[in-house]
């Protein structure tokens, strides 16, 4: 799915009050298209592999007249592309090159973090395991995303995560609800407009781009950022947590498979 810039929000937005929420236990969920990645992986698919008609059926998702689960359903039928095409698109997608740091912080203080994404499954995977941080991450899970199937050159979409009024791929804000717990405090990080319905299930939102600028319009309180770095500073000031304190590092990048 697209997700558009809205830098004239950042500034107002980045310093704007959020909460502060000590004594109570921080849950982690974050978009993945985007958020966890540098680019949409959907979307380079599409461009890359798909035939032209997709941009109309993208046109009907961005205009409301049916939900991400359509979209993509219609979107990936039009994907004609072996195995390894689809590997090498994939494999070139970069990711936030703090989010393996982040992660692993997350697990070492006990931080329940669920991955949930209108994305794919097998993408999501893929990608992860090329950072090392693949881990609990399986679907049904610690991931909540689309299930995606490949026959010779084509692809199947399925969504065991659409139980959804809205018609998502993936209802966030359903995964959400179910996960939390009783005295958690539900922090939510993501950047697109399919993230729309899930800040309405945060406590905490951190945003950026497009869903930065979403926020601003409804006035819905969040912290800006631009890489897992800076949901790191933050988080200790909004949750209480000790995740500053360690200091986010990059990683030293995997090689591209």
């Amino acid at each position: 799915m697209r997700h558009g810039n809205d830098p004239s929000s950042e500034l107002e937005f980045a310093n704007s009050p959020t909460p502060r929420l000590h004594n109570s236990t921080p849950m982690i969920f974050s978009d993945f298209d985007g958020t966890i990645t540098q680019a949409d992986v959907t979307d380079r698919i599409l461009e890359e592999l798909a035939h032209p008609m997709w941009r109309e059926v993208e046109d009907e998702w961005v205009r409301g007249l049916i939900g991400s689960r359509e979209c993509l359903e219609r979107q990936m039928a039009l994907v004609d592309a072996s195995p390894e095409q689809l590997n090498a698109v994939i494999d070139a997608i970069p990711l936030d090159p703090t989010f393996a740091a982040f992660y692993q912080l997350t697990e070492r203080q006990g931080i329940p973090f669920y991955v949930v994404s209108d994305g794919f499954d097998y993408v999501i995977s893929r990608i992860l395991k090329r950072a090392g941080v693949d881990g609990q991450l399986e679907n049904g899970r610690h991931l909540y995303a689309s299930h995606l199937e490949a026959t010779g050159r084509r692809l199947a979409a399925s969504f065991p995560h659409s139980d959804c009024e809205h018609g998502c791929a993936t209802c966030k804000a359903a995964a959400m609800r179910r996960l939390r717990g009783e005295n958690s405090q539900v922090v939510f990080v993501g950047d697109g407009f399919s993230d729309r319905f899930a800040v309405e299930e945060a406590d905490v939102v951190f945003a950026k781009k497009q869903l930065l600028g979403y926020c601003r319009r409804r006035r819905i309180g969040c912290r800006a950022f631009e890489t897992f770095a800076d949901v790191q500073a933050k988080l200790e000031s909004v949750v209480g947590t000790k995740a500053s304190r360690e200091g986010a590092k990059a990683p030293r990048p995997a090689p591209v498979r």
